[in-house]
């Protein structure tokens, strides 16, 4: 279980209609939407430049993995709080971690991670996040981030 406790940015979202199924209950795909646009309003919050593009730079930033607990169905109308924080970020990659929660019980209802990849938008090639990204999380998530810093070779 992630521990909610050291998760500083949430958003709001509404389950709409054409989100469930036929018996109600939200589709699981719509889990990683919800969990996509956590991403994206932290990114905005911490003040990362976010477009269709990329994240801060003239690089791509692109999902390499994605993995997500289902563990109780959210219906339609119900609001839900969508938690997101970035766990880790190495030499071209970072993980995102989310929860999906109900606002009116505070309910779980699924729990994602999501691994991106930096890369060169020429060669496809994966390339350092850049420390003017990883000083911005830094200043957010403070001692809650496993941070790497490129070594500087001399």
């Amino acid at each position: 279980m992630l521990d909610k406790k050291i998760f500083k940015h949430s958003t709001q979202l509404r389950v709409r209609n054409y989100e469930v199924d036929w018996q109600g209950i939200v589709h699981n795909g719509n889990y990683l939407l919800y969990c996509e646009v956590g991403r994206v309003e932290y990114l905005r919050h911490i003040g990362a430049k976010v477009d269709l593009n990329s994240i801060n730079s003239d690089s791509r930033v692109v999902l390499v993995r994605n993995e997500i607990d289902y563990l109780a169905p959210a219906m339609f109308d119900d609001l839900l709080i969508v938690s997101t924080r970035i766990s880790f970020i190495k030499n071209s990659s970072f993980a995102m971690e989310g929860i999906v929660e109900r606002e009116s019980t505070g309910e779980r209802i699924v729990e994602n991670v999501a691994y991106h990849v930096w890369l060169d938008p020429e060669t496809n090639k994966s390339k350092p996040v850049p420390d003017d990204m990883r000083r911005l999380v830094q200043s957010f998530e403070g001692e809650h981030c496993s941070i790497e810093w490129p070594s500087v070779n001399v």
